[in-house]
């Protein structure tokens, strides 16, 4: 069967309920229940029309007054109504407060605001191969109340799920550290990295009618069984670029110092007393500990 063949995924859309003000209906309520009460003693005391027709009209106004009762639901802040007719959507109600429907309508509540989810520590294998532990936290909300309640089948359960999906898809696609600071790294770059995840989730969440406010990694650190192998890597990672950094500058003190020497005519070496005094300029500034010069109180020759 070919792309065009198959047939397109049926996704529910939001839109608004018919409903009504409970304050209305239920004013409407009592003044039914308040005409079948004076009806109902109109016919008892036997004043007006036959009794037979103020008692029917007592049980009419009565039963419609119960019937308005059967209808009212509350709607608290952030929460939301899906409508449903004998299983059919028939729209949300968003309006807070007293509300009332058509009792045979159906009341589904959703909640709106905003939820807090940090996941499960995930071991995923980072873009070098190298086994890592990450946790991200998550602030999402429902946006479409018909995609969450009837397009997924526990859209909670489908949040964590995802969450899961996008949190090892982003670290197989990073390394966790760069020493040389020349890639883009799960370790150095949070905000990217946080931002990128927000996007794959939102994607990921948009069929279930679901939106990311905020995203972030909250634990990232390297498995239990490499983590003490990768420690001393990375110190020696850092050893070699200190070093690195410390040959430069006494290179250039180096220079400095004989270029200074030559200009100001202080004193002219060959190229075997350059090289001796090199030697000795190298090892008094690369070295860790401090040093003991020796003067010499004769000739430099």
């Amino acid at each position: 069967m070919s792309s065009a063949d198959t047939p397109a995924l049926n996704r529910s859309r939001e839109y608004p309920a018919a409903t009504q003000s409970g304050y209305v209906m239920l004013l409407l309520s009592l003044v039914l229940a308040v005409a079948a009460v004076w009806l109902f003693i109109t016919a008892v005391r036997g004043e007006g029309p036959p009794a037979g027709l103020p008692l029917i009209l007592a049980a009419v106004t009565g039963f419609a007054s119960l019937f308005c009762l059967t209808g009212f639901y509350m709607i608290n802040p952030n929460e939301a109504a899906a409508i449903q007719l004998f299983g059919a959507y028939k729209g949300t109600d968003r309006n807070e407060g007293l509300r009332w429907v058509l009792p045979w309508l159906a009341r589904k509540k959703i909640a709106v605001r905003a939820n807090n989810v940090i996941s499960e520590k995930i071991k995923v294998n980072d873009a070098r191969g190298n086994p890592i532990e990450m946790a991200a936290q998550v602030v999402w909300r429902v946006t479409d109340t018909a995609q969450a309640l009837f397009d997924v089948d526990d859209y909670r359960e489908f949040v964590t799920a995802q969450m899961e999906a996008a949190v090892r898809s982003i670290g197989s696609r990073y390394p966790y550290d760069d020493i040389e600071h020349l890639e883009v790294t799960l370790r150095g770059n949070h905000e990217e990295v946080g931002a990128e995840l927000r996007m794959a989730l939102i994607e990921r969440l948009s069929v279930a009618g679901i939106t990311v406010d905020e995203c972030g990694l909250t634990h990232l650190a390297y498995a239990p069984e490499i983590a003490g192998a990768m420690l001393r890597r990375q110190q020696a990672e850092a050893v070699i670029a200190a070093r690195a950094k410390l040959v430069e500058g006494a290179v250039s003190m180096v220079e400095l110092a004989l270029t200074q020497l030559s200009e100001k005519d202080v004193v002219h070496l060959d190229d075997e007393r350059k090289a001796a005094m090199v030697s000795n300029l190298m090892v008094v500034l690369c070295s860790e500990r401090d040093t003991t010069p020796v003067v010499n109180a004769g000739s430099l020759y």
